[in-house]
């Protein structure tokens, strides 16, 4: 598999504003779906076409256009020049490792997010970009991924729906909708790396092993992975409320001080957990270091024993043709009596001490 800076080496000499797709290897077909909807009108559909998606630039209704999977450049440029997106906005758009932002092109913006999924039975954290590109009846989505594991399905059922207060208003109310399914969807993701965290301490308190700590260390790699797209995102939505853009009107800003509120509330919880993390890598270094404290106090116990022990019976290993106890009859057992003695003596000064 090839990493991030073989696959920018793609782009060296080129110049700039060239869309070059720097993502994972993809073969699949692109998908586009399109959503058409006014308060007395909805209109969804596939497209096979990229022509078809033209006719809706001029229309008065508000027009939602997903992209599922941008490895394919030329599709890309083909939708993008119906929409007089720039050059160097489509080469964000195939480049996958944005960062989150915010750019006013004047007749629309382009704004970048994370979006995140679990994925495995580790339940991984992994990202996917997204681009919005936010005009004045129109948005444009294009996902890394796909739409069979994005956030917006609650958001196309309101649309379906009627009813319902994004039918009534604009395109910026929908990307606000769009930008609020991605936040909220962080929420369930670290709620889940809060329950793994737990684990891992309960884990690392009771049997602290080396495996643990490599566990440690991926889960502290997912955190500061989340923490470099949310913080970004903090600027993001704050530019898009006080910002002067004629394409977000205020009454919607309204709306975008909720989603600033939650993403400071999921900035705070992930730099509690990062502390949690470091205080984790504390604990395994403890437990290590009293694990080994114990053994080595059981070690200089045992050898402490041993020391007046192996005196005595040095002694009486010595071959001195004289000594005086040689000749006594229960010099044998005397010795063993002695021996016993002091271990008995020692191991119960140790007790009264609480070295044991």
């Amino acid at each position: 598999m090839e990493n991030d800076a073989k696959k920018r080496s793609r782009k060296t000499g080129l110049p700039p504003g060239s869309p070059v797709y720097i993502g994972k290897n993809k073969t699949s077909k692109v998908k586009i779906s399109l959503i058409d909807y006014s308060p007395a009108h909805f209109k969804e559909k596939e497209i096979t076409e990229i022509k078809e998606c033209f006719p809706f630039r001029e229309k008065d209704s508000v027009t939602w256009i997903n992209v599922d999977g941008v490895h394919d450049p030329v599709l890309t440029e083909k939708l993008s020049s119906c929409y007089g997106i720039h050059p160097l906005v489509q080469e964000d758009i195939v480049n996958t490792n944005q960062r989150p932002k915010l750019e006013d092109y004047g007749d629309y913006l382009y704004i970048v997010v994370r979006m995140f999924s679990l994925e495995g039975q580790a339940e991984f954290v992994s990202s996917e970009q997204v681009s919005l590109i936010v005009g004045n009846n129109y948005v444009i989505s294009f996902q890394e991924e796909g739409k069979e594991g994005d956030v917006f399905g609650a958001v196309r059922e309101r649309i379906k729906a009627g009813k319902t207060r994004i039918r009534t208003e604009g395109a910026d109310y929908l990307a606000y909708s769009l930008i609020d399914a991605i936040v909220d969807s962080y929420f369930g993701k670290i709620e889940r790396l809060g329950e793994r965290i737990e684990e891992l301490e309960e884990v690392l308190i009771e049997r602290p092993a080396q495996k643990i700590l490599g566990d440690v260390h991926g889960l502290k790699r997912e955190i500061l992975s989340l923490r470099k797209s949310v913080w970004p995102l903090r600027e993001v939505i704050g530019s898009l409320e006080r910002g002067e853009s004629p394409l977000v009107r205020q009454s919607t800003k309204v709306y975008l001080r909720d989603v600033y509120d939650h993403t400071v509330q999921i900035i705070e919880t992930i730099e509690n957990y990062r502390d949690m993390m470091s205080g984790m890598i504390d604990i395994y270094l403890s437990s290590v270091s009293n694990r080994l404290n114990e053994v080595m106090k059981v070690l200089t116990i045992i050898a402490t024993i041993f020391m007046p022990l192996t005196f005595i019976v040095g002694i009486y290993g010595m071959n001195f043709k004289y000594m005086p106890e040689l000749g006594w009859k229960y010099s044998y057992a005397v010795v063993w009596l002695v021996i016993v003695s002091v271990a008995a003596g020692m191991l119960i000064y140790f007790k009264r001490r609480k070295w044991l």
